[in-house]
């Protein structure tokens, strides 16, 4: 074929050339007259990303066989019932338990434990039991004992007790015994009455000689008015050395060290709570005073002595 026939064979062909959305449709096999499109490819559910099984926090439970096929449905319902009541949601158990309260041993609740129970409040005690109970305790106690601490052993309130000691000493004084209850160094303790000493001291000094010499009493009253005194102190005002008396006074328990001063070091003496109850004293503070027993030239002497 020459290059002219080829050429008008070219052109032909491009006339007769039809676009694709200009040519006829043609029928489609189910008799529509739509036009045939890609065919539809079913889309499958896109699979979400696994989620990792948490760990049971309970005791795996075994699982039961399962009941043969074609048993009775009496079976089949009793089977379905105690599967239902035995296996429970650990999550549903633990929100339905009230917050606050903690178990401790109730299977299948982890992390709560029940508040402990509160302690029974103690009986209040009538003023007669009151009374004797008080009675009772100050018949042993071989030291002055506070009310805080009867309060404390009748679990009952402090504000009872002193009313009630009151009250107890104002009956023995009232109906003359030969002892009476009295504060003493802070505390409460039973005593015999003075106008009976003479025959208790019998009783219990006979045959034994248990006085404090001149000395010791005259050290004695210059750390209970002076204190706390140091030694020198001491014997400045004897006028004598005291470190022997101060001894004897300390093994005896009426004296004690409360320290050192601070400019010497010195230590200090002061009388201790053997003391005030050996006196039958609340506080040095009830000492009686010095005035009435000195002398009227107590200026004169102390010149005298500088």
């Amino acid at each position: 074929m020459s290059d002219e026939e080829r050429r008008d064979s070219l052109a032909d062909q491009a006339a007769a050339w039809i676009p694709p959305w200009e040519r006829p449709t043609p029928p489609r096999p189910d008799g529509t007259d739509e036009p045939p499109g890609e065919p539809e490819v079913p889309v499958e559910p896109e699979p979400h990303a696994a989620i990792p099984a948490e760990p049971e926090p309970h005791a795996a439970i075994p699982a039961e066989p399962e009941p043969a096929a074609g048993a009775e449905p009496e079976i089949l319902d009793t089977y379905r019932s105690s599967r239902t009541e035995t296996v429970q949601d650990p999550l549903r158990e633990s929100a339905a338990e009230p917050a606050g309260e903690i178990g401790v041993g109730v299977p299948g609740k982890r992390g709560r434990r029940r508040p402990a129970p509160e302690p029974e409040p103690a009986p209040v005690l009538d003023d007669a039991e009151l009374r004797g109970a008080l009675e009772a305790i100050l018949l042993v106690v071989d030291q002055p004992v506070s009310e805080l601490t009867l309060a404390q052993v009748l679990e009952q309130s402090p504000e009872r007790i002193g009313p009630m000691l009151d009250e107890i000493a104002a009956g023995y004084t009232a109906a003359g015994h030969g002892f009476e209850l009295r504060r003493a160094a802070g505390g409460w303790r039973l005593y015999t009455r003075p106008e009976y000493a003479t025959y208790v001291e019998r009783f219990v000094l006979e045959g034994q000689s248990v006085r404090l010499t001149q000395a010791a009493l005259e050290t004695l009253a210059v750390i209970a008015y002076k204190q706390p005194v140091t030694r020198s102190r001491i014997s400045a005002i004897r006028g004598v050395n005291c470190d022997g008396v101060i001894r004897t006074l300390v093994s005896r328990g009426l004296v004690e060290e409360c320290g050192t001063e601070a400019d010497s070091g010195a230590f200090l003496y002061r009388t201790t709570t053997m003391f005030l109850e050996k006196l039958g004293l609340n506080s040095v503070d009830d000492l009686p005073p010095l005035a009435p027993f000195l002398p009227d030239d107590v200026e004169e002497l102390a010149d005298a002595t500088r």
